[in-house]
């Protein structure tokens, strides 16, 4: 049986402690600011090679996977009100994220990317490809989807996440690490209401802009996900190039339980040559 919402997001613990073993240092011991949209944006940069950028989960922060940082350079960002990244006075939507990516690539003189992109991360990836085709290169999203949450989730699970309240929803395993690093700590309940608003009014993005994307994609899920195996098959119909890889007995979290399992085949596509794009 699937797991609901909120021990989905308190069982992000194994983020918390899987992280630190994996990220590495940056190169030079710090992070880096960049001002784009009127926000104060936090990235890191780690390794070198082509440029994939790595788009964390709702509450998360910036990680570095030494199986993809290995010929790669990976730019880890923290988006709006997450992590280093103040929160400013405007909505968070997958588009304006997507927008701050953009900016931030732009800024970095980088003209194309491969992106990585886990649950939330993936949404924003994906609004980066339709938005501002020209900058992305592959693409790869695990536990993510495209539809409004009702297409996406089980109806227990919808309902679940419309009852998070930012009064009492902080779990330790998420609440701490953003203490530890948030500009004002004090903003933990507007994140989350930023979040559920974000999460329950998405309307999904349109059949249309979704066959617009010309990256190279990967759709990568557990058939235990949050989201339902049969909304993953949906987005991999619906982009022109798209592969889908369907993890027996994976859920939302496999990426920090075993993610070697996922990391690898998603190094594999990444090194893979350009295939033909289909017409």
């Amino acid at each position: 049986m699937k797991r609901l919402i909120i021990q989905t997001l308190a069982a992000t613990a194994l983020l918390t402690t899987t992280a630190a073993v994996l990220a590495t240092p940056t190169q030079d011991g710090k992070g880096r600011y960049a001002e784009v949209n009127g926000l104060k944006m936090y990235y890191e940069i780690h390794g070198t090679g082509r440029p994939l950028v790595v788009l964390h989960g709702a509450f998360g922060w910036a990680v570095v996977f030494p199986t993809l940082a290995k010929n790669r350079q990976v730019i880890a960002i923290e988006m709006q009100g997450h992590g280093h990244t103040a929160d400013i006075d405007r909505p968070l939507t997958y588009e304006q994220m997507a927008d701050d990516t953009a900016a931030l690539l732009k800024q970095l003189k980088i003209e194309q990317a491969d992106l990585f992109g886990y649950s939330m991360g993936g949404n924003v990836a994906m609004a980066v490809a339709i938005r501002h085709p020209k900058l992305v290169r592959k693409l790869v999203t695990a536990g993510s989807h495209y539809g409004k949450l009702e297409d996406a989730y089980d109806a227990e699970v919808v309902a679940q996440f419309k009852s998070l309240s930012p009064d009492n929803f902080a779990p330790k395993e998420l609440k701490d690490p953003y203490d530890k690093v948030a500009p004002d700590p004090k903003k933990w309940p507007v994140l989350v209401t930023k979040i559920k608003k974000m999460g329950s009014e998405f309307k999904g993005f349109a059949r249309e802009e979704m066959r617009s994307i010309k990256a190279h994609v990967m759709v990568t899920i557990g058939d235990r996900d949050v989201v339902r195996p049969e909304h993953a098959v949906e987005m991999f119909r619906l982009i022109p190039n798209a592969q889908l890889a369907v993890f027996p007995g994976g859920d939302h979290f496999m990426l920090w339980t075993n993610p070697e399992t996922l990391l690898a085949p998603i190094a594999t596509f990444l090194d893979a040559p350009m295939p033909k794009t289909k017409l």
